[in-house]
This record gives C-alpha cells, structure tokens and sequence, in this order.
C-alpha cells in the first residue's frame, strides 16, 4: 500500500469504516434469515463501502477548520486508537489538500449514489438525508451536546437503509426495534468514547460535547447504561424476529455483548482513564462485526 493511499484511507477512517460495514450487512443478513439476492450483493457490498468511505471524509471536510485548531494546540497522541490506524485528519494535518479530499470524496460519493439508486429510490433517499445530518453534526459541535442524537441517527441509517434495500416493506416495529438497539450501540460504545478522547482540546476551543457537559463521571455512567439498552435491544429484536436459529442467535448476542460492550464499560465507569476509553472504543467497534459471524454460523449450522 503506497503511503499516498494510506493518506486518503485515512482521511475516510478506513479501518473503522470496514467494520461499520459489517452493520448494515447484519441487519440485511438477520432480518431475512439469510443471503439477499444474488444480484444484490456485489452492489451491496460495493455500496456500502462506498457509503461509509464518503461519511467519514465528508466528516474531515466539515471539520478542517476546527481539526487544524486542534493540531496548532498540539493534539494528543492515540496510540492504541482504531480511528489512528491509518494518518489521523490527514486533511487537518497538511498531508492532503482540500481539492484532493474533495475529489475523493466526490468520486466515492458517485459510486455510493449510483449503487444506492440501483438498490431502490428509499435507500438513494436514505443516503443523502444521513450525509445531509452527518454536516448538520459536525456544524453543531459548539452549539449542543444534543448533537449525539444526531450521531446515533447517523449510524443507525446505514442498517435501515440495508432492510428497506432487501424489504420495501418492513414492519415497522421491528425496524425501530433495530433503530433503537443500533441507536445505543453507538451513543455508548463509538460516540460518547471519541468524544471523550478530545476533552481537554474540547474544553480550550468550546466544544459542546457531553464529556464536556457532565464530566467523566456521568459520561461514563451514560456510556454504560447506554450500552446496556443496546444488548437488551438487541436480545429483544432477535427473539422477535423469528426464524431459524433465531433463539441461538439470540443467545449468542449475550456473550458477544458481554464482552464487547459491559465489560468495558464498567472498566469506563471504574477507572475513566484514556486506555479505558480506547478500549471501550476498540471493543464496541468490533461488535457489529461479531453478531454478522454468530448469526452466519448460526444460519449454517441450521440448514445442515
């Protein structure tokens, strides 16, 4: 991988985006009890990377100015951070230029609309209201810490759009069910962590953010407690929505949850240091990923 590549994967958090896309991938995959369409799968995947490939950069443009403050004051190093696997804000930082972060988000924003078009006017529709609010996020940073509702809204319309793409008519019960789990996963496990990584820079320019707002204490609490409505959510979607393997999977998800999410957010709640919320971080972001291998062993092992 030649560095120039590098500098543009992480302008879009590819590392992390990779795993987001493992999301909307279980929602489609749990909500039919299996494949879609073959049809539908290369443009899926190809969508769906582009779509979190374009969120991300699109995040970075917003965000140049106050990024470039936060460099200027000397932002802290992430050793241990998913999100600085690859160059961290490489536009912020002087190593891309707005014309070319601009051009590859255009470019990957082409592929994203075109494969969303393809897979139905609802997700085209859906792509665009989440980059519409993923702007309307980064431009609330120094307004309101209410922001998060936002976030959550963000993240959870990938998934959404995955069940309209394979069900134009869903039952919306369960599709707010899957709102509500994915809604928590990420105001415990992604949002309230990133945002606690930034604090102190927060404090000094302004930012509106709940760690800013309440403190460590509450955010931890916050963190935890939001975690925990997310693997209650998710039990409860499971067992309703039926279908083979439905109850194993379910089972499954309690463990996984366990793992990834309670256990390090009482580690949050214990010790409230950096490391604990690198690993809160780390950990949740890989739980999406390890729900869409349960449930496709679970599948597999149903139909033998």
């Amino acid at each position: 991988m030649s560095p120039t590549l590098r500098t543009y994967l992480g302008l879009s958090r590819t590392p992390h985006g990779l795993l987001d896309m493992c999301t909307p991938l279980l929602a489609a995959f749990v909500w039919l009890g299996g494949l879609p369409p073959s049809w539908m799968i290369p443009i899926g995947l190809v969508t769906t990377f582009a779509a979190y490939t374009v969120g991300y950069a699109v995040n970075d443009l917003v965000d140049r100015l106050v990024d470039e403050r936060r460099f200027r004051r000397g932002w802290r190093e992430a050793n241990g951070y998913i999100d600085a696997v690859m160059p961290r804000h490489p536009l912020a930082s002087g190593r891309l230029s707005r014309n070319q972060a601009i051009l590859w988000t255009a470019v990957w924003g082409l592929v994203a609309g075109a494969g969303c078009y393809l897979l139905g006017r609802p997700v085209f529709a859906l792509f665009i209201v989440a980059i519409l609010l993923e702007v309307a996020y980064c431009l609330m940073w120094r307004l309101t810490p209410l922001r998060i509702i936002v976030s959550g809204i963000v993240k959870t319309v990938g998934p959404v759009a995955a069940v309209v793409a394979v069900d134009p008519r869903p039952s919306l019960p369960l599709l707010s069910l899957l709102f509500a789990w994915l809604f928590f996963w990420e105001i415990g496990g992604q949002n309230i962590p990133s945002d606690w990584t930034d604090i102190e820079e927060d404090r000094d320019l302004g930012a509106q953010t709940i760690p800013v707002l309440v403190g460590t204490v509450w955010s931890a609490r916050m963190a935890l407690a939001s975690l925990a409505l997310a693997v209650l959510l998710n039990l409860t979607f499971l067992a309703s929505i039926g279908g083979r393997g439905a109850v194993f999977l379910a089972g499954l998800s309690l463990p996984i949850g366990a793992f990834l999410l309670i256990e390090p957010g009482i580690g949050l709640v214990t010790k409230r240091s950096r490391e604990a919320v690198f690993r809160l971080f780390n950990r949740a972001s890989y739980y999406p990923a390890a729900l869409l291998v349960a449930a496709i062993l679970v599948k597999v092992l149903s139909d033998l």
